[in-house]
């Protein structure tokens, strides 16, 4: 008789300390600290990022066995630090050159080519999209975003 009222007897005496642990290990129940805890911390905003869109899309061809197979046509923005828009601006004809050459090599090196919004071609492409940028900005540039890209085939 013991055997079976031993193991319902330890089950009752664990439930009951380990409720009692919970009770008093609790955290403190102040209520200044849980709307805080709730409220999302707001983001400075001379931290916050502008937005550069460019003026102009960007018009690349997709050769193929020596013809215009396609075009790609694509529109960009730049994500810099606050502040920064105006030197996005004042330099966007050397950004276009840069950009415009590395969407060339993406075009030549077939990424443009089947699946071309596929995620792995579109983060290779944004990755040397932002490295130009950098050169030519500087740390002042973050992201590349496209914001529209079409392909239209011959």
């Amino acid at each position: 008789m013991i055997g079976k009222i031993l193991p319902v007897l330890l089950g009752i005496i664990g439930l009951v300390i380990g409720g009692w642990a919970g009770y008093f290990l609790r955290p403190a129940s102040d209520p200044a600290t849980q709307t805080e805890a709730a409220k999302p911390a707001e983001p400075d905003p001379a931290l916050a990022p502008e937005y550069a869109k460019l003026s102009n899309q960007f018009i690349v061809p997709v050769v193929q066995r020596g013809k215009v197979a396609a075009m790609v046509i694509m529109s960009l923005s730049l994500e810099v630090t606050t502040g920064s828009t105006p030197e996005v601006y004042n330099v966007e004809p050397k950004l276009r050159d840069k950009f415009l050459q590395v969407m060339f090599d993406h075009a030549n090196a077939g990424g443009f080519s089947g699946s071309y919004t596929d995620g792995s071609n579109l983060v290779l492409l944004r990755g040397a999209l932002l490295e130009a940028a950098k050169g030519v900005l500087g740390e002042k540039v973050s992201d590349v975003l496209i914001t529209d890209i079409v392909r239209q085939d011959s």
